[in-house]
C-alpha cells in the first residue's frame, strides 16, 4: 500500500502552490471585513495549498490530474 500524502509534485510546483497558498491567505484578510465567510473559504484554501507545498504533494495528481508542475 502506498504512503498515505506521499511527494508528487516537484520543487517548481512546491514553489507556485506556496504562493498561491500566500496570495489567498492575503485575499482572505482583505475580504474579511467584505463578507467573512468568503474570508474563511478563502483562508481554507490558502492553508491547503500551503500544506501541499510544504508536504511536496498535490491532491489534483493524487486523484490521477495530470498537471502542468
Amino acid at each position: 500500500m502506498k504512503k498515505l500524502f506521499q511527494p508528487n509534485i516537484g520543487r517548481t510546483g512546491r514553489i507556485i502552490r506556496g504562493v498561491i497558498g500566500v496570495a489567498l491567505l492575503g485575499a482572505a484578510i482583505a475580504v474579511w471585513t467584505w463578507h467573512w465567510l468568503a474570508g474563511v473559504g478563502l483562508a481554507a484554501g490558502g492553508a491547503f495549498c500551503l500544506f501541499e507545498a510544504a508536504r511536496g504533494w498535490c491532491m489534483a495528481r493524487a486523484c490521477g490530474v495530470k498537471t502542468r508542475w
